[in-house]
């Protein structure tokens, strides 16, 4: 598929694409793109395989900048990782794709942008910001849900799942991996290095790494975030177990007085007068029971229960 960067996205013929004195955007194949190459005299052999893209990246060369996107599924909202080539000059960008994912998101810029004043770099700026635009909202969904769990912990931390939150922490650090090479990406683009773009028109990519850079301090801030839910659930089941112990403890301190009268009078000897007395089984019992009552009035005095 072939377009013009005109007001809107005008799409086109091929002749029309290399003819055009407006910058152009192609979507292409890999095999149409081996086969139609020497058409857009980018003076590079760019050739390379969706199971070869693991970044994000842009490269300089002498007549071009290339790259790859590699958009992981919490970014595009898809079942798989999105991977797609790209190349460019100051004529128009090409995108490779084995796929649809870099046409799916030239369509919806075609569908829903126009511009006062088209350029490639304005078109590049939204092709990248149609890329991170749903991951405030995923960033806000991860939010919600770990505030939820922190609830559930502070209210039962035994009955608390925290698998969710180790997924959540994955797919964080696979989205501010993103981030750093998209901030990367937007520092290449910002530097021009072959002067494919306008001055007045790097403020675009500044902008763009602006947003990626808060993108990845709000990351940075749920990473955080899920590291303290694993302190707290830790420390939620350390209350309760020394709460457990506590109670322990307390039993077998009321209960070593009693013990002690067991033992003793369980000895028998033959001269213990209160084996003898009518009021010695009587007493005994109400011995034990004081003792029971003046250890738990003491715990509570002393706020142990």
């Amino acid at each position: 598929m072939y377009f013009l960067i005109r007001n809107s996205l005008d799409e086109c013929s091929a002749e029309q694409c290399h003819d055009a004195a407006a910058p152009f955007v192609a979507v292409l194949t890999p095999l149409q793109w081996a086969t139609e190459s020497e058409n857009f005299d980018m003076g590079i052999d760019f050739d390379i395989s969706n199971d070869e893209i693991f970044t994000t990246k842009a490269e300089v060369n002498y007549d071009c900048l290339t790259g790859t996107f590699c958009i992981p599924i919490q970014s595009s909202g898809s079942r798989q990782t999105q991977k797609f080539s790209y190349a460019l000059d100051e004529t128009g960008i090409v995108f490779i794709d084995s796929g649809d994912s870099a046409l799916t998101l030239v369509r919806r810029i075609q569908k829903m942008k126009k511009w006062k004043k088209p350029s490639l770099e304005r078109f590049f700026y939204d092709f990248l910001e149609l890329i991170i635009h749903n991951d405030l909202h995923t960033m806000q969904r991860y939010e919600i849900e770990l505030d939820n769990l922190e609830k559930e912990i502070l209210e039962d931390a035994d009955g608390t799942d925290m698998s969710r939150n180790n997924d959540i922490r994955g797919d964080i650090r696979d989205l501010r991996i993103h981030y750093e090479q998209l901030l990367d990406l937007g520092q290449e683009l910002e530097e021009n290095e072959n002067g494919f773009f306008q001055e007045e028109n790097l403020r675009y990519f500044r902008m763009f790494s602006s947003r990626v850079e808060r993108l990845y301090d709000a990351a940075t801030h749920l990473r955080d975030y899920t590291i303290q839910l694993n302190d707290l659930y830790q420390s939620q089941l350390d209350v309760k177990q020394n709460r457990i112990m506590t109670v322990l403890t307390v039993v077998t301190t009321i209960f070593m007085p009693l013990t002690l009268i067991v033992g003793w009078y369980g000895m028998n000897f033959k001269y213990m007068p209160e084996l003898e007395s009518k009021a010695g089984y009587p007493v005994v019992i109400l011995l034990s029971i004081l003792i029971v009552v003046g250890s738990l009035t003491f715990f509570k005095i002393k706020k142990i229960l």
